[in-house]
């Protein structure tokens, strides 16, 4: 039974039931929302990379790039005219969801309508470019201030509540390949314990020349062969009354999100997450139907900052390690292995993003009612993750 939940005593939404994503959209590779995505995914096609040199002076290797993105096109010319590349995929992808086809969904009132938003440090081209021009200008202070607030962390989420009307929590996290998973745990926590009704939860990670340089610069050889991408997932979270009541139908209830970390090496770390993530989602392994991996690549053994990734299993890249534990913990489930890494390049902050719509878009291709998804990802300092999912 599911119940609309109801306002405190303070004006506040009381803690609800359990949290289901009802929408999604996203920003990708592929091109603009969730059908170009889902198509993709579904045909397993590779994106073809490429990367205007006219325009970008980055590094040898191409890129996987949002198709013909601009945020004047797509936004319009008012309010646009200092928006950053970063900014505008959040706002543009929040667009998608919130107004298909030019009719908005309908939500909560403003003030019980939350948005958390995940990213790698905000956007690396703004902070970059704005510091340049204080340190090779006739003074510090010749800059140009509305620049400036794109330098802060919290400027696509911020933008994106006041272009929507939002007025809930608003918050922004960073946390690497992680930060997807982060951000919709802190999300459905923020539902759950009565702070928003409504929650709408995200990733981005922009395409940028100093992006793709400090990749090129920290990264060896074999790790430049994965192409950096750039994308936004949004996620529309709250209970399923709510849903039903807007028209809308639930796709899948959030049931479990872990992290982990251990000087024992990736394996082990990720296998107890794994494990734990389940146990705490009341499911068995045998119910997974399907599970993605985010495949990628560790650095060589003793170069992690954190210093795990030194055990036995060091030695092993993060997409054989993942696969492996994946393995012995579902051990004879049919499982449905979905690979986003490999077809649409490293996204970075948004990657897990990805592979949390790649799921959905699987599940809404092969319907598995009352089946369980898994999600994995790994980080280049040995900390592990994973989400637990009820397919509707």
């Amino acid at each position: 039974m599911t119940t609309t939940v109801p306002e405190t005593a303070a004006g506040h939404p009381a803690a609800g039931a359990t949290t289901v994503i009802s929408e999604w959209s996203v920003l990708s590779p592929y091109g603009i929302g969730a059908e170009p995505f889902a198509e993709g995914v579904a045909a397993r096609r590779p994106v073809v990379p490429r990367l205007n040199r006219d325009v970008w002076q980055a590094p040898p290797n191409d890129a996987c790039l949002v198709p013909g993105f601009d945020v004047v096109a797509l936004l319009g010319t008012r309010g646009t005219r200092t928006m950053d590349r970063l900014t505008g995929l959040t706002v543009a992808t929040l667009g998608t969801l919130l107004e298909p086809n030019g009719s908005p969904r309908r939500l909560d009132e403003p003030e019980h309508v939350g948005l958390v938003l995940g990213t790698g440090s905000g956007s690396v081209q703004s902070t970059m470019d704005f510091t340049r021009d204080a340190l090779t200008g006739a003074k510090p202070f010749y800059v140009d201030p509305a620049l400036f607030p794109n330098t802060v962390m919290n400027r696509a989420a911020g933008q994106s509540a006041i272009w929507y009307g939002l007025k809930g929590p608003n918050a922004t996290l960073a946390g690497g390949p992680l930060t997807g998973l982060q951000a919709l745990r802190y999300a459905t926590r923020l539902r759950e314990r009565g702070y928003s009704r409504t929650v709408l939860c995200g990733a981005v990670e922009e395409f940028s020349e100093q992006r793709a340089w400090l990749a090129w610069h920290s990264r060896g050889e074999e790790r430049r062969r994965t192409l950096l991408a750039e994308a936004c997932a949004m996620f529309l979270l709250e209970d399923a009354g709510t849903a039903r009541d807007a028209g809308r139908t639930p796709r899948a209830d959030i049931l479990a999100v872990r992290f982990g970390a251990g000087p024992d090496g990736l394996r082990p770390a990720l296998e107890r997450c794994v494990r734990g993530a389940l146990e705490a989602a009341g499911t068995s392994p045998g119910e997974v139907a399907f599970a993605a991996p985010s495949g990628r690549v560790a650095p060589a053994p003793g170069t992690c900052p954190m210093g795990f990734g030194q055990g036995p299993s060091g030695g092993d890249d993060a997409e054989t390690v993942e696969t492996a534990v994946l393995g012995d913990v579902l051990d004879g489930a049919d499982v449905d292995l979905i690979g986003v890494r490999d077809l649409l390049g490293d996204a970075s902050a948004a990657s897990a993003g990805l592979q949390l719509a790649a799921v959905l878009a699987a599940a809404a291709h092969r319907p598995r009612p009352g089946a369980t998804a898994v999600v994995t990802s790994v980080d280049d300092d040995g900390l592990v993750a994973c989400l637990v999912l009820r397919l509707r």
